[in-house]
């Protein structure tokens, strides 16, 4: 993997603009998104990561698990408004971009050529490009971003928001109050495969961390609006009901070890009791 200098330089602006990792929403995976919650909220175009997001990290073809959700994606935004933008897919280290062509073939979507990896300002002016060459130009706040990194996908997308550029345009108009300002940032948690797995713990101490701060600092109507955000565009885990295994050796010495363990009443003899009734 080649060195990422623009996410090292995170950092050095995590210092000055905290806000800038923290996502808009956080889900599982790109299943928990409700697409067409967010296409009536006007999200017009999507960009995804590639690795441990829609795929197994350094292979092309989508997580099978995914299929359902990728289809109700594409659907409703439309194959040209969806663009992969990966760190290896269409990179500098894709020869040929040879990987960039088996990404869109297996995915159904194009993939973005670029030369400077995420969350780089020139990865961000292609994205741009991109977008606002379609027919029906897709601006910045139509965007969502999804991605499994916090240092590489959710701060590419809020470097893409004017609030949390490091020196904002002093020329730059006030928004109204409740207005977007750029791409809505989606963090997926779950990974695929296991890799780097420090440094994703990391993140998500350093999120937590700015997240409790973000709290400390804001209003509760602020907070109350993020959770409507999360209600309105996220659709609800499903409840799932797991038989509890009563046949293995660990569930009977939990059950003598744990004293406020409820006992189960012996199975009763109803011949017994009938024979007994009878008898009386």
């Amino acid at each position: 993997m080649p060195l990422n200098v623009p996410g090292l330089l995170v950092p050095f602006q995590l210092l000055f603009k905290p806000r800038i990792i923290v996502p808009a929403i956080s889900v599982k995976d790109i299943r928990r998104l409700d697409f067409q919650a967010l296409r009536d909220a006007g999200y017009r175009g999507a960009v995804f990561d590639k690795d441990n997001c829609l795929t197994i990290s350094h292979e092309d073809r989508l997580v099978p698990e995914l299929h359902d959700a990728w289809k109700e994606c594409k659907e409703t935004f439309g194959r040209d408004n969806i663009l992969i933008v990966s760190n290896s897919a269409g990179t500098r280290r894709d020869a040929g971009a040879i990987q960039a062509e088996s990404v869109s073939y297996h995915l159904s979507v194009p993939v973005l050529r670029h030369n400077t990896l995420k969350p780089g300002y020139p990865c961000i002016s292609s994205i741009r490009k991109y977008f606002s060459s379609l027919p029906n130009p897709v601006k910045d706040d139509e965007l969502i971003i999804v991605g499994d990194r916090v240092f590489t996908d959710v701060v590419m997308a809020n470097r893409m928001n004017p609030k949390h550029r490091l020196f904002p345009s002093q020329s730059r108009p006030q928004a109204e109050a409740g207005a977007r300002e750029g791409p809505l940032a989606i963090w997926t948690t779950d990974v695929w495969k296991k890799e780097s797995m420090l440094m994703r713990w990391f993140e998500k101490q350093l999120v937590a961390a700015v997240q409790r701060w973000i709290v400390k600092r804001s209003d509760p109507e602020r907070e109350g609006g993020v959770v409507g955000l999360m209600q309105r565009l996220v659709k609800p885990e499903p409840a799932v009901k797991v038989a509890e295994d009563k046949s293995g050796v660990q569930y009977w010495v939990t059950r003598r070890l744990n004293p406020f363990a409820r006992a189960e009443p012996p199975p009763r003899k109803r011949g017994r009791w009938r024979r007994i009734g009878v008898a009386s």
